[in-house]
């Protein structure tokens, strides 16, 4: 069974599930008019790895916690996501310096998070995503 779950969250990866947030037809990434009315700005193409297990829309999880209002927020706020403990007790604000260091090596900033991801080793790309969650 467990391989089963691994499989199952392996093909999300592959095929870039966004949590559902761009409305059909929305190839480009970019919001529909529901998201750019709540504020949410235009979501940078490297954005697509964090969309794969992140939804932006308050209190829609997916297999991370939502990334909305997440700038300026301390680390493990989402009241409906189970956070791993190192990451509840990390004392991070998620201001541009802390999600800069943390998207580039989570596991570093963070051992024994559940995000399972290498990281963004572009600094370009890691400062798009990081505008793009300031909107959220």
């Amino acid at each position: 069974m467990r391989r089963g779950w691994i499989l199952a969250l392996g093909a999300l990866a592959l095929a870039g599930c966004d949590g559902g947030e761009a409305p059909a037809g929305n190839a480009g990434g970019a919001p529909g008019p529901a998201l750019a009315a709540a504020g949410e700005g235009a979501r940078p193409p490297a954005f697509a790895r964090c969309a794969t297990c992140h939804a932006t829309v308050p209190g829609r999880n997916g297999i991370g916690p939502s990334l909305a209002g997440v700038f300026g927020a301390p680390a493990g706020h989402e009241p409906t996501y189970a956070y791993s403990r190192a990451l509840r007790d990390s004392g991070l604000v998620w201001d541009a310096r802390t999600l800069d260091a943390y998207l580039a090596d989570p596991r570093g900033v963070v051992p024994g998070t559940k995000m399972a991801f290498a990281g963004v080793r572009s600094a370009e790309e890691r400062a798009a995503i990081i505008a793009y969650l300031e909107t959220l």
